[in-house]
C-alpha cells in the first residue's frame, strides 16, 4: 500500500517466519487440509517484493527499540534504523498452562511450521486427536481433521462453542453439525494435565478424571499479543499495544496494526478491543499507509469475518457483543440461515450461513447503522429492502 500511494524511502519488512509472506486464515483450512499448495497462499510472488524494492528479512525476531534514537535492534545482533517503525506483529499462540504441555505431539495452527507439523502427523498415519478449545481454529481444525479420518474429541471449557464471539443460535448449530458429523464434544470440561511416555503425549486427562488416549493435540485457545519490545520501550497497552484512529502507538513515529492493536473501534460501541481478523490488519495498513503518505483518515471500517467447516461457509459483519435480540432467518435445517443481531433496535451484526445474499445486504444496513424490527428483518424477501 505504501509503494502503491507513492512512496519512494526504503522500506524493510522483518519477519520471524522463515517463508515468503503468506496468508494466515488457510493454514487450519484449505491448507491445512492439503485443498490449497504453499503457492497459493503467498500474499504475493517472491519476485514482487523486489520489483517494489521492498527487503525482506525472514527469520529475524526484533528483540529491542530504541524510540528515541529510531533504531531496531534483531535477534542477531544487527540494528536497523527508521523514520517510521509499523509493528504488525500478530500474536503467538497461547500455550496450555498445564503439566505436560511440553510433549511432542502438542500442536497450535498459527503458522506455516505448525500446519506443516499437523500434517506430518496425518502422513504418519496418527489418527486420534484432542482438541482443546471450541472457537473458530478449534472448530476449523476439527472439520479438517475429521475429514481426513480422524478420531475426533474437541473439550471446551465454556458450557457452549465460540462462547466469545457469537450468539446461542450459532452456537447450538454448529455444535449439532460437529456431533453430526462424528466429532465427540464434550462443554464445560477443563484438561488438568497431558500424559505422556517421556518424550510424546498419550493422553489428555480431564477435570472429571478421565483419561482420553490420543496420538496427537491441538490447542486452540487463543493469542498472547506479540508486542514485547514495544511495551519495553516505553508503549502505553495493557492487552496488546494502545493505538489511536491513525493507528499511532503513544511511542512517536511508531504505528500497531492487526491482532496487537488495541483500539477503541466504531463498531465496538466506543470500547477499546483488539480485532483478530485479516479485515482489521489490512484496513489498519490502510490507514497507516494514508498517514505516512500525507492523506491522513481515520480507521472506520466495517469488521468481517469468515470460516469454513465441512461444507458450510460462515459469513460474518459487525460485532454482536452487546446485543439485547436476534433474529433467524431462514432454515438451519436446510442448513442456510442467517442470524441478526440488534442492540436498541438497531442492526449491529449477521452470522450468515450458506446465504451470501443476506451476508451482501447485511453488510450494508450495519455499515449504515440502520434502525429494523424483528418483524421487518423475518418478512423481508430482501433485506436490501431495509435500507
Amino acid at each position: 500500500m505504501l509503494r502503491q500511494l507513492g512512496f519512494k524511502g526504503s522500506i524493510r519488512m522483518v519477519g520471524r517466519d522463515l517463508a515468503m509472506p503468506y496468508e494466515r486464515p488457510p493454514l487450519s483450512k484449505e491448507y491445512l487440509a492439503g485443498d490449497k499448495p504453499f503457492e497459493r497462499i503467498m500474499v504475493r510472488p517472491e519476485s514482487f517484493w523486489a520489483e517494489k524494492d521492498i527487503r525482506l528479512h525472514l527469520g529475524s525476531a526484533v528483540r529491542k527499540i530504541d524510540a528515541r534514537k529510531r533504531r531496531a535492534e534483531l535477534g542477531t545482533g544487527e540494528e536497523i534504523g527508521f523514520d517510521k517503525l509499523i509493528w504488525a506483529g500478530g500474536g503467538d499462540a497461547r500455550r496450555l498452562p498445564i503439566p505436560g504441555a511440553e510433549l511432542e505431539g502438542v500442536h497450535c495452527v498459527r503458522d506455516k511450521a505448525h500446519a506443516d507439523l499437523l500434517r506430518s502427523e496425518l502422513d504418519a498415519g496418527r489418527r486420534r486427536v484432542v482438541v482443546i478449545g471450541g472457537g473458530y481454529i478449534g472448530l476449523e481444525a476439527a472439520a479438517v481433521l475429521r475429514k481426513s479420518g480422524c478420531e475426533v474429541t474437541l473439550l471446551e471449557m465454556q458450557d457452549r462453542l465460540l462462547a466469545r464471539v457469537a450468539g446461542d443460535e450459532l452456537s447450538g448449530f454448529y455444535l449439532e453439525e460437529h456431533r453430526r458429523q462424528g466429532v465427540d464434544i464434550r462443554l464445560s470440561t477443563w484438561v488438568e494435565k497431558l500424559d505422556g511416555d517421556d518424550t510424546r503425549v498419550t493422553g489428555v486427562v480431564t477435570d472429571a478424571g478421565e483419561t482420553i488416549p490420543c496420538d496427537f493435540v491441538v490447542a486452540g485457545i487463543g493469542i498472547v499479543p506479540a508486542v514485547g519490545p514495544l511495551i519495553a520501550a516505553g508503549a502505553a497497552g495493557a492487552n496488546g499495544v494502545d493505538v489511536d484512529e491513525h493507528c499511532r502507538t503513544s511511542l512517536p513515529h511508531i504505528y500497531a496494526v492487526g491482532d496487537c492493536a488495541a483500539h477503541a473501534n466504531p463498531y465496538a460501541a466506543g470500547e477499546v478491543i483488539r480485532l483478530e481478523s485479516v479485515q482489521n490488519a489490512h484496513d489498519m495498513a490502510k490507514t497507516v499507509a494514508r498517514h505516512i503518505t500525507g492523506d491522513p483518515l481515520p480507521y472506520d471500517a466495517l469488521p468481517w469475518f469468515w470460516s469454513n467447516q465441512y461444507d458450510l461457509k460462515l459469513q460474518t459483519c459487525g460485532l454482536s457483543f452487546g446485543h439485547d435480540e436476534t433474529v433467524l432467518r431462514g432454515s438451519m435445517e436446510e442448513r442456510s440461515f442467517s442470524v441478526t443481531y440488534l442492540r436498541e433496535g438497531r442492526v449491529i451484526a449477521l452470522d450468515c450461513v450458506n446465504r451470501v445474499k443476506d451476508y451482501v445486504a447485511g453488510s450494508k444496513l450495519v455499515a449504515e447503522r440502520v434502525s429494523a424490527t424483528a418483524e421487518q428483518i423475518v418478512e423481508a424477501e430482501s433485506l436490501k429492502e431495509l435500507r
